[in-house]
């Protein structure tokens, strides 16, 4: 783990981060899952992406793996999440890491 989940904030866009928490929701949008991970500090969100039909390349296929893995996370299973933090595009002010997600 390299941060905790309530550390985050948008000074940290673009670096590599791992992330370790219990999933407090999760969320398939057929397309993109999303997934809050928490921990004692707070709530990170992460978002994994389908790439649909699209496995032409390696990155691709590995995409759609992860997709799949995040889909069916449930409450309370405990996960490590390593990504790049972005900021989110619909901004959560309710949140202290409203403003990223990885």
């Amino acid at each position: 783990r390299t941060h905790n989940c309530g550390e985050l904030r948008i000074s940290d866009v673009g670096k590599e981060v791992t992330i370790c928490g219990w999933v407090q929701k999760s969320r398939d949008k057929k397309g993109m899952a999303f997934v809050d991970v928490r921990d004692r500090y707070g709530v990170t969100q992460a978002v994994f992406s389908n790439p649909l039909n699209d496995t032409s390349t390696d990155e691709k296929k590995a995409q759609k793996e992860r997709y799949e893995i995040a889909a069916k996370l449930g409450r309370e299973f405990v996960v490590q999440i390593s990504g790049k933090v972005i900021e989110r595009a619909s901004k959560s002010k309710d949140k202290a890491t409203g403003d990223i997600e990885l």
